[in-house]
């Protein structure tokens, strides 16, 4: 959500009332219950930058509240060899009048209907937070489905996801009011000044609430650790997830594991991006020259 409200902030006044018009269009479809259903289309994977060398997919699962176009650098800053391809959940960007998932299992379902057909290539995944768990669950379906899994599962600013959720109380953060809400929203980084737009967060919350929603009623089942290496990134500053949960990743892989703590807080993956980049790269096999010092990158492999 941090990246996005950052994006809308900085928006021309025109721009934003453009955008608020399309919010309360879609927040008035929602009432009426006229919300598209889900598309099976190749809405769900954008490639900003396609590339026909590639030996490598990888594709990118975004935060809560975040949309595809978080991963929209990364395509220029990885090797030709490697396809970035961004996942858009329904109910942001160009999905923005579909209605967005409440719950992990049906997510997963049609993403693996969906992302099937670009499984022609090895390919990783890269999740952040909420991304993290829906990749997860991901490579555990596709297993199930089609007996495939990814090269390396690449998780950060999750715990791991056998771990109970520690922010589950009997008031859920998703049932909150909108004022209760809105301070988690402000803890997590969003600009004041769209906190305090009323009719913005009044056409924000839907989807906001149901990708909390959507983390908030996981529940996690025993299957057997996955056959790929997974690699964890978490932030030194984030109060959040601590690097006890992360080493808990470990637990769901026969292969190799390792942890990286970057600098920075819960969103690191935009304020250490190049650290973050220069791992994954090394990790999926290719080569990207991003200078950076010893003591920006905390290393633990097991």
């Amino acid at each position: 959500m941090k990246d996005s409200a950052e994006r809308i902030a900085a928006l021309p006044p025109d721009k934003q009332a453009l955008l608020l018009q399309r919010l309360k269009h879609k927040t008035r479809q929602q009432a009426n219950g006229s919300l598209l259903p889900h598309s099976v289309s190749d809405a769900w994977i954008i490639r900003y930058k396609r590339n026909t060398q590639a030996r490598l997919r990888l594709f990118c699962f975004p935060y809560a509240g975040g949309g595809a176009s978080l991963f929209r650098p990364w395509a220029e800053t990885l090797p030709p060899e490697v396809e970035v391809c961004s996942i858009q959940p329904p109910g942001r960007e160009h999905r923005l009048t579909e209605a967005a998932y409440t719950r992990v299992d049906a997510l997963v379902l049609a993403l693996a209907e969906a992302i099937h057909p670009y499984l022609d290539l090895p390919f990783a995944f890269f999740g952040h937070s909420m991304g993290a768990l829906t990749s997860f669950e991901l490579a555990r379906q596709l297993r199930r489905m089609y007996n495939q899994q990814p090269v390396r599962l690449c998780v950060a600013a999750h715990r791991a996801p056998h771990l109970p959720n520690p922010t589950v109380t009997s008031t859920l953060i998703y049932q909150q009011s909108a004022e209760m809400f809105k301070k988690v929203l402000r803890f997590e980084g969003t600009p004041e000044q769209i906190l305090q737009n009323d009719e913005l967060m009044a056409a924000l919350l839907p989807t906001l609430r149901a990708d909390f929603e959507l983390c908030d009623t996981y529940e996690y089942r025993d299957e057997p650790p996955l056959a790929c290496p997974i690699s964890v990134f978490g932030g030194l500053e984030d109060s959040r997830i601590s690097t006890t949960s992360l080493e808990a990743w470990r637990e769901q892989t026969s292969k190799t594991y390792s942890l990286r703590m970057l600098p920075g807080s819960h969103f690191f993956l935009h304020t250490a991006q190049d650290l973050l980049l220069s791992a994954i790269a090394q990790d999926i096999g290719v080569q990207l020259h991003v200078p950076h010092s010893e003591n920006e990158l905390v290393f633990r492999t097991a």
